[in-house]
């Protein structure tokens, strides 16, 4: 992988092969920024969440991110294969390349790449807002379906145009039902994708129950969602549309749109003390986390013809006890998957040192240790 200009990285090789990678150095050192690189080389907006503009070196203009994947997710993919994606300041989003071409979008990057991570700021997930939640379930989706940003995207869009035009005075009748029309293809379209994921997710779960983290229950809530109930795509999509036709007036006074999936929420239940998860403590609730993502990981591996997503795991090792902290580096063994992760304290590290490839890093540099 090759960093061009990426936040306090002007210029950053590192060459790996296929087990995990361990970072560790003092806070402040980019262990991070390594981890939102690795984020970058598939579709969405990074592990942070940044603005691209926050992401560029400061003094330079754009940046790059690349990488040469040894195997691909993507059954249909054989050999290595080149990817990137960068950004100039003043463009209007990253662009991708796959084996030196340019590529339709940063979208086509899911086809080749899936990763989920963990990171400090998500560990408020359970207690905050429901869009975050929503992210972290789309997220989950994306890397089961490489289509889902892009409709999640396109249904966004419609929704706005839609809010736009209720502004207006006399809003033109005819443009809104073709907006509520796309509109309403799409929200079935998204709402089932993550209804499916959840499904197998759930599955996958009940599997693996009664490990050394909590095991998670988990489920879907909506108005929208609830109408789903295993009824036909087209009856959904055309009481949707009444709905938003209906609704109009009362939208339009909202300045927003008041049902669909983007109004759902991810509930997740602590199974065995029978408590949502957002009432648990802190550290079980970490716990669930892990389980989600963990399950997640064998769910994709699974799909993907047995190839495991990269898990980028930011200070997922510090406070955990050493029970949990095994069981964690045993599973990611187990997976295959080339896990990334970050701490300030190497010795958190000791019982998957030998099986994974161990650097320090420290003002702008990488150094195997």
């Amino acid at each position: 992988m090759t960093l061009t200009d990426f936040r306090n990285y002007d210029h950053l090789r590192i060459d790996l092969d296929a087990r995990p990678v361990v970072l560790t150095g003092a806070n402040g050192a980019g262990k991070t920024n390594l981890l939102e690189a690795v984020s970058y080389l598939t579709a969405g907006r990074g592990l942070r969440g940044a603005q691209l503009d926050s992401v560029i070196r400061i003094g330079t203009d754009g940046f790059a991110v690349a990488a040469t994947l040894l195997k691909p997710i993507s059954a249909t993919e054989a050999g290595e294969i080149d990817i990137g994606t960068g950004y100039r300041r003043g463009e209007s989003g990253r662009v991708a390349r796959i084996n030196h071409e340019p590529a339709s979008g940063v979208g086509a990057l899911a086809e080749l790449v899936r990763a989920l991570w963990l990171t400090p700021a998500m560990d408020g997930l359970f207690t905050g807002a429901a869009s975050d939640r929503r992210r972290f379930l789309d997220r989950l989706v994306l890397t089961l379906d490489p289509g889902h940003a892009s409709r999640v995207g396109d249904f966004e869009k419609a929704m706005r145009q839609r809010n736009r035009l209720l502004e207006e005075p006399r809003p033109d009748a005819r443009w809104l039902d073709g907006v509520e029309h796309t509109m309403a293809e799409l929200a079935v379209a998204v709402a089932t994708a993550r209804d499916q994921a959840v499904a197998k997710l759930a599955a996958a779960l009940a599997e693996r129950a009664g490990g050394v983290f909590p095991d998670p229950g988990i489920s879907i809530e909506g108005d929208f969602e609830a109408g789903l109930g295993g009824r036909a795509s087209v009856d959904v999509e055309a009481d949707y549309r009444a709905d938003l036709g209906r609704s109009r007036h009362r939208d339009a006074a909202a300045g927003r749109t008041l049902k669909g999936p983007h109004r759902c929420d991810l509930t997740v239940v602590h199974r065995l003390r029978g408590v949502p998860a957002a009432l648990a403590s802190t550290g079980e609730q970490k716990g669930l986390l892990i389980a989600l993502i963990l399950a997640h990981a064998r769910l994709v591996r699974e799909a993907s013809g047995n190839v495991a997503p990269l898990l980028l795991l930011d200070e997922v090792a510090a406070h955990l006890d050493d029970m949990r902290r095994a069981a964690l580096f045993a599973e990611i063994l187990a997976l295959g998957s080339q896990a990334w992760m970050t701490g300030t304290d190497r010795a958190l590290f000791t019982d998957i040192a030998a099986d994974a490839q161990c650097f320090e890093v420290a003002g702008g540099t990488v150094s195997p240790v």
